[in-house]
């Protein structure tokens, strides 16, 4: 039974290998290689005044990696010009057409993408274009013929074993980039709002030097200047952002001009000049994120009518399925049924995947292992993107459902995220202040689960538009606590007893802090 003081020491355990728990100590851009080799070459562009190219990528992460180049670029007064690519037209990163669009450019700088752009990166030698490649997915056996390569996943590369996504590295060659221009007073700590974006939106490890700078950015996003926060701060009105916001709020509504349409027009909106513009842009960011939620609904039924419960990874496609959401289709597969989950859509005889994982499980190793059906594949750990042809969809859908690789699967067990179980008697605003010390949660911070065990339902009541959610009270040890249990799968009888998974939130009402429990799932059911 946790206490207080024992769910201190839990969280804390977290992080006792943690090597970097101050700005100060967090790597240095010189631990990545080629950075600097980059860094003297874009001097170089910039002193010369050739036309520097920036190529991004349509996700958050891609959009601020583009945003943050742009922003220093800006500021260095450079000769360059942006693109992100579009999902439908142009596909994912570098290609031939994208390079013909930049025929004028001698540099091009891709940020979030490139590690795959073997074929791109020939074509910029046979054109005298000097290719830089920032990115931080799983490079391939063989590497493209770049100029220099920045991506702490290379072999030869010092960078520590710790996760970091596309906009760390393009900031961290922006580091390298003061360094060699000798700009001693230019203000690093001005991308940590965007940083902190990406790292949440990326779904990057929430531990050592990414807590530091998350914790920092949402300081720096809830007093930051740029006209996209004020904006948004305004459309949710709120006074200030709390991390959860960040995943749940602020990365869906940045993510879905990419998804719907085009991810320039958040790329814009997030280096707006002023409040006029940057709503401006708000508003049809948030018509496209209406229109994301309502394709998501009807494709996540649809998705649902082949799927075998019992296969341990979910595969699923249909015709013409909008690209755009098959990746939040998989990861609300993947939470329904919580096993992986990859969701294709067919146009032809392609097919384009999108896979989520569940816990710990190494979703890219499974999908490499079957290599030999694949077109394409890329990602990491916990998502990770994939082209097949049509007609080998049920061959991959058998052969992934029989791999090696799901030994670490059946290893992992949800209990492996249940914290323990808590006393009722702990749960008061005193545990609220102890379970915020510890955010952001994320990925190898996961929220605490608990069990809360034999709880009496007072009352259960149904809730929401649609009524979709129960807002139940419970006793416990002469306790009353409220829960809430959003898309319930059972609906309790008052006067049962029940064993629940749980974590707690806090609930503000007129001023007033309490805690309130979310229910996960409903463990076990006992009549009273």
């Amino acid at each position: 039974m946790l206490d207080k003081e024992a769910i201190k020491e839990l969280l804390s355990s977290r992080f006792s290998n943690d090597i970097h728990t101050k700005l100060s100590q967090i790597p240095l851009p010189c631990e990545l290689k080629d950075t600097f080799k980059a860094a003297k070459r874009i001097k170089e562009a910039i002193q010369n005044d050739e036309l520097i190219a920036v190529v991004g990528d349509y996700d958050v992460d891609g959009i601020v990696s583009t945003a943050i180049m742009d922003e220093f670029l800006s500021d260095m007064s450079a000769n360059y010009t942006i693109k992100i690519p579009n999902r439908f037209k142009d596909g994912y990163g570098l290609n031939e057409e994208i390079i013909k669009e930049l025929d004028n450019t001698t540099l091009i700088i891709t940020v979030d993408n490139g590690i795959s752009a073997i074929e791109a990166a020939k074509i910029c030698k046979q054109k005298g274009i000097d290719l830089i490649i920032t990115d931080h997915h799983m490079p391939l056996p063989t590497l493209p013929d770049a100029y220099a390569i920045i991506n702490p996943k290379q072999e030869t590369c010092p960078f520590p074993n710790i996760e970091i996504c596309g906009a760390q590295v393009a900031w961290y060659l922006i580091g390298a980039l003061k360094d060699v221009c000798n700009l001693k007073s230019y203000d690093m700590a001005k991308f940590l709002d965007l940083l902190t974006l990406a790292i949440i939106a990326d779904m990057m490890e929430l531990r050592d030097l990414n807590r530091i700078l998350v914790r920092l950015g949402l300081v720096r996003i809830n007093s930051s200047k740029r006209a996209c926060f004020e904006a948004i701060k305004n459309y949710y009105n709120k006074d200030k952002f709390e991390f959860d916001d960040i995943g749940f709020l602020i990365a869906p509504l940045i993510n879905s001009a990419g998804r719907m349409d085009d991810a320039t027009i958040s790329f814009k909106f997030l280096r707006s000049k002023s409040l006029g513009e940057a709503n401006e842009y708000l508003d049809i960011i948030s018509r496209f994120n209406a229109s994301r939620k309502e394709q998501e609904k009807a494709l996540f039924e649809s998705s649902q009518n082949e799927i075998n419960e019992n296969e341990d990874i979910i595969v699923t496609w249909g015709d013409e399925w909008h690209e755009g959401v098959i990746g939040i289709v998989a990861g609300r597969l993947a939470k329904k049924y919580k096993k992986p989950a990859i969701v294709f859509s067919i146009d032809g005889n392609k097919a384009k995947g999108s896979a989520r994982s569940v816990g710990k499980f190494d979703i890219l190793s499974l999908i490499a292992s079957q290599e030999s059906l694949l077109c394409g594949y890329g990602g990491h750990k916990g998502a990770a993107g994939l082209v097949i042809e049509s007609a080998n969809l049920s061959k991959f859908k058998t052969a992934i459902n029989q791999s090696c690789f799901l030994q670490e699967l059946y290893d992992f067990s949800v209990n492996d995220e249940i914290l323990g179980e808590i006393d009722p008697a702990a749960i008061d605003y005193e545990l609220l202040e102890i379970l915020e010390f510890f955010e952001p949660y994320g990925q190898k911070n996961p929220r605490p689960l608990f069990e809360l065990k034999k709880a009496m339902v007072k009352s259960a009541k149904k809730i929401g538009k649609d009524e979709t959610h129960l807002k139940i009270i419970l006793q416990k040890n002469n306790k009353t606590l409220e829960a809430i249990f959003f898309n319930y799968d059972y609906l309790p009888k008052n006067g049962e007893n029940i064993d629940i998974l749980v974590t707690i939130s806090k609930n503000s009402f007129r001023g007033l802090i309490t805690p309130q429990l979310l229910i996960k799932e409903i463990i076990k059911q006992e009549q009273k």
